[in-house]
């Protein structure tokens, strides 16, 4: 069963804040001109900007390319996102 986990691999490569290219994707969750959601491998990833647009997308191969203005990217862990402890309230209701 240890062959059915394995560990995927997540690269970004962000050319002068204008093209961003992103593997190890999941799925889009939300986009716009100001902000794009990711699911990744590594945990849910925002990418906000200007005039953002996904140029290429392929969720076979997990990767996807943007362009725009690009001021930043934050991620959400899995963990976090799928607590076992069902977080604050479930430790509280133990």
């Amino acid at each position: 069963m240890a062959d059915d986990i394995i560990k995927k691999n997540q690269n970004i490569i962000l050319e002068d804040r204008s093209k961003l290219s992103i593997s190890g994707v999941e799925q889009v969750d939300n986009f716009n001109e100001t902000v794009i959601t990711l699911e990744t491998v590594s945990g849910g990833l925002k990418i906000k900007g200007e005039n953002l647009n996904i140029s290429s997308l392929n969720l076979d191969e997990g990767k996807v390319m943007i362009d725009g203005f690009i001021s930043g990217m934050s991620y959400d862990t899995k963990e976090m996102a799928t607590s076992k402890d069902g977080g604050f309230l479930g430790r509280m209701f133990k």
